[in-house]
């Protein structure tokens, strides 16, 4: 177990597909587990992919009890989801700031369902199916994405509602109802 660097944007791997898990319950999937929860830990992240941390598998850990990087916001179980899919529920979408540990210092206005199904496994194999609404759901769609290659400020609408964390929210333009 150990904390591992991210890497940002710009590296080639967090725009690849990355590939599906064949082995469950393996040593090596244990320690890429323990790794990624260390690493986000570490970070105070709310969810964490593999390819963050140069592993192009589609596994993904997320969960958020009390964050100080997210200080408002309802908890998220603790999850390891492995080969995860995800269905929509409804058509309603709401934007809220996302940030990400391999976008760093950065926030971007992002829409994203309020309402989905996922499934998938745990690291033993063992299947995995919930609903999943407001922040938690958004947690799992960003997450995800990054099992496809697509990074958060892909989604933006307006880039008038990305940038650097120290502008967007401080001084006289700050409203703290945005965060």
């Amino acid at each position: 177990m150990a904390v591992q660097k991210v890497i940002k944007m710009g590296h080639p791997l967090l725009l690849a597909r990355a590939e599906e898990v064949e082995n469950f319950g393996t040593a090596e999937l244990d320690q890429l587990v323990a790794d990624m929860q260390d690493t986000m830990a570490a970070l105070n992240g709310a969810g964490l992919a593999a390819p963050q941390i140069a592993v192009s598998l589609r596994v993904v850990i997320f969960g958020v009890a009390e964050n100080p990087r997210y200080p408002e916001v309802d908890s998220v179980p603790e999850t390891v989801l492995i080969n995860p899919e995800i269905s929509i529920i409804g058509t309603e979408r709401e934007s809220a700031w996302e940030g990400c540990l391999s976008v760093p210092h950065m926030r971007g206005l992002v829409p994203r369902y309020t309402s989905i199904r996922y499934r998938g496994y745990d690291a033993q194999g063992n299947l995995i199916e919930r609903e999943a609404h407001g922040f938690h759901a958004r947690v799992v769609q960003h997450e995800v994405d990054h099992l496809d290659g697509v990074l958060y400020p892909s989604r933006i609408e307006n880039l008038k509602d990305f940038g650097f964390e120290d502008e967007l929210f401080s001084g006289p333009h700050h409203d703290e109802d945005e965060l």
